[in-house]
């Protein structure tokens, strides 16, 4: 697999980790041998194995235009020399070099998964955007198979691409109630908070529902969990937005039983993204059992189904008119909340995920 940033999944890591976290550790259990690259600033040693995936390095350069695909030339180069049966890229921008195993390692399958449009992230520049739109066509184009993670982007590879795509969605893991001990470190107690959980950079919107959180202080808190861009000052800005308000809190990356915890007590989820591929974090609220509240693009439409409420993009007053509906509706939050649940199990659930990918593999005619 290559195209993610590294494994186990850390501060920078965004929904493409995330997935092949989930995913890889679901193959090897399925009896596949998997190996993931990863960038050096990523990882401690030059090989190594979490969850029984084997991590190898692949070296980039590391500005924001370039880390990507200088990393992926590497992986692909060091792939094509050991003997891989499957090379699957994630990813738009490393779906550029999937010609090179094409070409140059004919009996391998090539797999590509298009996790989001990704340049509908204004961070872009004008090249580079132009650059990602080739590789939505060269994501359609060069592999054995592609992959959507969303009905929405399978639809837009018909409509737009002229290319039917598989559609293998992200998942969410159903778990056990963790607890509530460790929301005291924040000063939080179980059903006190909004919650939001996102990289923090301007297309998840998160400026939207810090100024939507106006007036319900006294009865409410408002956690973002997540950390910002290393090449934006976005989390700062966030920051700042919110200085002299108390009842915001930052809690920085969170991962394991603390973000279990933060997901299973909060009172509602909350997602303001301006664009998104499908969000994990939004399947990860619902599989805890939460009501969410979501920006109505249709990436998040699609993911909460009828179990969650929407808000009109980028609309600080209608997002603020619907967490004041949610406070003094708890039984819509409860009804709501318990639907999510049902609906991951039925529809986003890891390990059917995982034997759906195992089963596109092997529908890949081989060469061999």
């Amino acid at each position: 697999m290559i195209g993610q940033k590294g494994l186990p999944v850390g501060a920078d890591a965004g929904g493409i980790e995330r997935h092949v976290d989930e995913l890889a550790k679901r193959l090897v259990a399925l009896g596949h041998e998997v190996t993931c690259y990863v960038r050096p600033r990523y990882a401690a040693t030059r090989t190594g194995e979490y969850g029984g995936v084997k991590l190898r390095r692949a070296p980039s350069i590391p500005t924001r235009s370039l880390d990507t695909l200088t990393h992926t030339f590497f992986a692909t180069l060091s792939a094509l020399v050991r003997p891989a049966d499957i090379i699957h890229y994630h990813g738009v921008g490393p779906a550029t070099l999937a010609w090179i195993p094409r070409v140059f390692k004919p009996k391998a399958r090539v797999v590509v998964t298009i996790h989001s449009l990704d340049r509908q992230n204004r961070k872009w520049g004008f090249f580079a955007r132009q650059y990602l739109r080739y590789g939505e066509w060269a994501a359609t184009r060069f592999p054995h198979a592609a992959i959507a993670v969303s009905r929405s982007i399978k639809r837009y590879c018909k409509e737009k691409l002229s290319r039917d795509v598989a559609y293998i969605p992200n998942g969410a893991a159903l778990k056990a109630h963790p607890g509530s001990d460790l929301l005291a470190r924040w000063g939080l107690k179980p059903g006190g908070y909004i919650l939001t959980v996102a990289r923090l950079v301007r297309p998840k919107g998160i400026h939207h529902l810090v100024q939507a959180f106006d007036g319900f202080e006294d009865r409410m808190k408002l956690v973002i969990v997540g950390s910002g861009d290393a090449h934006s000052d976005y989390a700062e800005e966030l920051r700042a937005l919110s200085e002299g308000n108390s009842a915001i809190v930052f809690t920085g990356f969170q991962s394991g039983k603390a973000l279990d915890q933060l997901y299973a007590n909060a009172y509602i989820y909350a997602h303001p993204s301006e664009a998104e591929g499908l969000s994990i974090s939004i399947l990860e609220a619902m599989s805890a059992g939460r009501t969410v509240l979501v920006s109505d693009i249709p990436e998040n439409m699609e993911s909460i189904d009828h179990s969650g409420l929407t808000f009109v993009n980028a609309d600080v007053e209608d997002l603020r008119a619907k967490i004041r509906e949610l406070l003094n509706h708890p039984e819509i939050v409860e009804e709501r909340g318990a639907r999510a649940r049902d609906w991951i199990r039925r529809e986003y659930d890891w390990d059917a995920i995982a034997r759906r990918t195992s089963e596109l593999y092997a529908r890949i005619p081989s060469r061999r």
